[in-house]
C-alpha cells in the first residue's frame, strides 16, 4: 500500500485535515473504545501531526509528536491511530517508525516517552520502548508507561 506521509505544525494543517484527524481519533478512542474523554486537550497547537494519507487522500494513520515538556519532561508521542479495519497490516509499525524519524529530526536524538494501552505493549517494545513503572488505568483502559532511550550509533 502506498502511504503519502506528511508532518505538519498545528498551524499548517488545512481545516479538512484538522477534521480528518479529529475525526479519526474520535472513530477509534471515543466510539470504538468506549471512551469518553478529552480528546482537545489543549496540546495539539504545540505539537507536530504526522499523517499517512492513501491514494484516494483518506486519512488512515496518525500520530502526535508532543515537545518535552509538554506532557513530560521528555519529547513524547501520544494519538497513534490506525482505523479498524487497516489493523495488521504493518502500517502501525510504518507509521511508528516514520514518527521516530520525525522526533529524530525535529529534536535530535533524544529519549522518547509514551503511555501505551497495555495491549501494546509488545508492539512498543519491539520498536525498542521499556516499560517504566507500574500499570495504571486512564480513561479505564490499562496503559504503560514506556521510555525509548536514544540509540548510540545515531
Amino acid at each position: 500500500m502506498t502511504i503519502d506521509w506528511q508532518l505538519k505544525k498545528f498551524k499548517e494543517l488545512s481545516p479538512i485535515k484538522l477534521y480528518n484527524i479529529m475525526s479519526l481519533r474520535a472513530e477509534v478512542f471515543v466510539i470504538e473504545q468506549k471512551c469518553i474523554y478529552q480528546d482537545a486537550d489543549g496540546k495539539d497547537a504545540q505539537s507536530f501531526h504526522l499523517m499517512g494519507f492513501d491514494t484516494a487522500d483518506k486519512l488512515i494513520a496518525y500520530a502526535r509528536i508532543l515537545p518535552a515538556g509538554l506532557s513530560y519532561k521528555e519529547v513524547s508521542i501520544g494519538r497513534v491511530v490506525i482505523p479498524k479495519k487497516l489493523r495488521r497490516k504493518s502500517i502501525g509499525k510504518e507509521l511508528m517508525l516514520k514518527t521516530l524519524d520525525s522526533v529524530k529530526n525535529i529534536y535530535g536524538n533524544v529519549p522518547i516517552r509514551i503511555s501505551a494501552q497495555m495491549y501494546l505493549k509488545e508492539f512498543y517494545t519491539d520498536l525498542g520502548f521499556v516499560t517504566v513503572g507500574d500499570e495504571y488505568l486512564e480513561d479505564n483502559i490499562p496503559h504503560l508507561e514506556m521510555l525509548k532511550m536514544p540509540s548510540v550509533l545515531s
